[in-house]
């Protein structure tokens, strides 16, 4: 059985909440998701914008689309990907759990700061 520190649950926490926003939401990583959803910017009848998501495609295209288009679902993947690397992967998936964690922090210190601004 795999036992973690808290310091490590706390890393992998934030790195899979950052991987999974890059994943789902991030810009740079839109032609993962083109494939698979449409998005498009609709006017809603009091002024306001909103985005919608159409999925693409039938079968395994449209399954992958629906994954992605899944905040929660992309999160258990992540967080599984990212666990199981650091389990049998240590000396390579540290310094990316690493980096996704500052990452993530950063992300969450940057949306407070500009909240308060």
């Amino acid at each position: 059985m795999m036992m973690i520190s808290w310091f490590t649950f706390v890393l992998l926490s934030f790195a899979s909440f950052r991987l999974t926003r890059l994943v789902v939401y991030d810009k740079i990583t839109a032609f993962l998701r083109a494939p698979f959803l449409e998005r498009e910017i609709v006017s809603l009848e009091d002024g306001s914008m909103e985005e919608q998501i159409t999925i693409k495609g039938k079968g395994i295209r449209y399954g992958i689309g629906s994954l992605l288009s899944c905040y929660w679902c992309v999160g258990i993947w992540t967080a599984a990907i990212l666990c199981i690397g650091l389990y049998f992967f240590n000396p390579i998936f540290m310094p990316i759990v690493i980096i996704l964690a500052v990452a993530g922090v950063a992300a969450i210190i940057e949306t407070i700061v500009s909240y308060f601004l």
